[in-house]
């Protein structure tokens, strides 16, 4: 997540790369200066969960924070999830001269709240606001008087060319205010990858932003940021690891595949790697400097270039840091899952690794663009195997499309390659996937408002045709009952250590999703007097 920039004066200036020289000039320019620039506070808002699911840092955010000191700039960041500081108390302490806040859905509208708090606080300093759900629906957040500017898509560059003109605005006028900034004739309409809205009520959607071309470019995520003795590991449920030292990297952004129920608001449909020399760079400084523990990759596709992750595992070996155990947590393409390229990645240190298997049925798997076929699905789960790695499977219930019969073949397939973890989820369509379009034209969805989309309590989603909440409910049971109380998975269960010394937390965790009631009620009443506000 946070890398040293390398400079890169041979590399010719295309529109693939002008996004990475721009971070760089802007750095470069900032190293010369004695003292911070401005105030930047990084905002990750409370996500309302009714159970306890694990906290980690915000890896967006740590890159954010990792440009905004490399520009020159005081930065800190305020995570909801883990502060005990009111954030009223911070605003009229530090002051800051901007605020940047990221929203998934579910945690949009609590944004925005934390947005009228920070206006209420401290009037007139600018809010912007990213992440997925403003990505798709930029206008919706634009629109809002609390708000700014939404930055759209991959953010670093973006977010450095609004610190330089803020910059500049407080350089030749010493005080400003969010209201200069909007103004008709802004400055923002030379901007890319930006939405806002000016003081004469008019919307501006500037074109996206040139994706970063050279990750190798970007700075390492920023960990000095977060309170890291107050988060979770990656996998709490499964592993007993110091939260304080379990880290995730990123090594590539983008997917070439397109599945319909999964969004891709923030990254291109160009993949970009980063070469493995700068992810071992990285990693490197994880367990020799800060001490990790454990190290999480959170690509969507990391193995999309398979000679790249070998040379990765030759990086790690050399070094001598392959002692650290690392996992994939969003799970690699298993069409490209060789057992040499897994047995080379399981001496390299990894140790467990996810498939999205999503479907059991054929046709249902055909619909959604997955691009894989079960056959393919089946034998990367025994590569897994037989090099020793540790597997997860990702199941969808209630695709469209699904029925009794081909929810059945989902259950079934799970039992039959038998991963190490079983996650099964009810479809939900989010804004900017294929799904929540055709739901949209044929369904019915059961949900309205952004803050219901963060309730875990084993409710569905959405109905059409013959596909009601009430069969996907009673599958979306049935799955995890039928794979996990069986003698043989119960048996497996209690071998495992880790089991018994994470067994306090996650009996708590299954306490609190089997008999929800009481928690989920008070989490209603708690949103039902917030949402007035918005």
């Amino acid at each position: 997540m946070q890398r040293m920039l390398h400079t890169a004066n041979s590399r010719p200036t295309t529109c693939g790369n002008r996004a990475a020289i721009a971070i760089k000039t802007a750095v470069s320019e900032a190293a010369n200066r004695m003292e911070a620039l401005l105030r930047v506070l990084l905002i990750n808002p409370k996500f309302r969960l009714p159970i306890d699911t694990r906290t980690t840092p915000h890896l967006g955010l740590a890159y954010l924070g990792a440009v905004t000191l490399e520009r020159g700039d005081d930065c800190k960041i305020y995570d909801a999830d883990i502060e005990t500081e009111p954030l009223e108390d911070l605003l009229l302490a530090w002051r800051p001269d901007i605020v940047g806040i990221t929203a998934n859905t579910p945690q949009v509208k609590e944004a925005w709240r934390t947005a009228q708090r920070i206006k209420k606080t401290v009037p007139g300093t600018p809010i912007v606001i990213g992440g997925p759900h403003p990505s798709v629906l930029s206008e919706e957040s634009a629109i809002r008087p609390e708000i700014d500017i939404v930055v759209r898509g991959e953010g670093e560059a973006a977010w450095v060319e609004l610190l330089e003109q803020l910059e500049e605005m407080k350089a030749q006028h010493g005080s400003y205010s969010d209201k200069d900034w909007m103004a008709a004739e802004t400055p923002l309409h030379g901007l890319f990858g930006i939405t806002f809205r000016t003081v004469d009520g008019k919307m501006h959607l500037r074109p996206d932003h040139p994706p970063i071309n050279n990750l190798d470019d970007l700075p390492w995520p920023a960990y000095s940021l977060f309170k890291m003795e107050h988060y979770t590991n990656l996998q709490p449920a499964t592993d007993h690891v110091d939260g304080a030292r379990s880290f995730s990297v990123m090594t590539s952004r983008g997917c070439p595949y397109r599945c319909t129920f999964c969004s891709q608001s923030i990254m291109p449909q160009k993949w970009r790697a980063r070469s493995a020399k700068s992810v071992a760079d990285e990693w490197e400084h994880l367990v020799k400097v800060l001490g990790a523990e454990e190290i999480g990759v959170l690509d969507d596709s990391a193995n999309i270039r398979v000679d790249r992750l070998h040379e990765l595992a030759d990086e790690l070996i050399k070094r001598e840091i392959n002692h650290v155990p690392w996992i994939f947590v969003n799970g690699i393409r298993a069409n490209l899952a060789t057992v040499e390229l897994l047995g080379h990645l399981k001496e390299a240190g990894l140790k467990r690794t996810a498939f999205g298997v999503e479907t059991g049925d054929p046709d249902v798997l055909m619909s959604i663009d997955k691009r894989i076929d079960h056959d393919t699905i089946r034998q990367a789960f025994k590569n897994a195997k037989q090099v020793g790695l540790e597997t997860i499977g990702f199941f969808i219930i209630g695709l469209p499309g699904d029925t009794a019969e081909t929810m059945e073949k989902t259950i079934q397939f799970a039992i039959e390659v038998d991963p190490m973890i079983a996650n099964f989820s009810m479809m939900t369509p989010y804004p900017g996937t294929k799904v929540y379009e055709i739901v949209k034209r044929k369904g019915r969805m059961l949900v309205h408002d952004w803050d219901d989309y963060v309730f875990f309590d084993g409710k569905a989603r959405y109905e059409m045709g013959e596909l009601t909440a009430e069969l996907v409910e009673a599958k979306w049971k049935e799955a995890y009952r039928r794979f996990y109380l069986r003698p043989s998975r119960v048996a497996k269960t209690l071998g495992r250590k880790d089991f018994w010394l994470n067994f306090g937390r996650t009996s708590k965790v299954a306490f609190r999703t089997i008999f929800p009631k009481k928690v989920k009620k008070e989490l209603a009443a708690e949103l039902g007097k917030e949402r007035a506000m918005v």
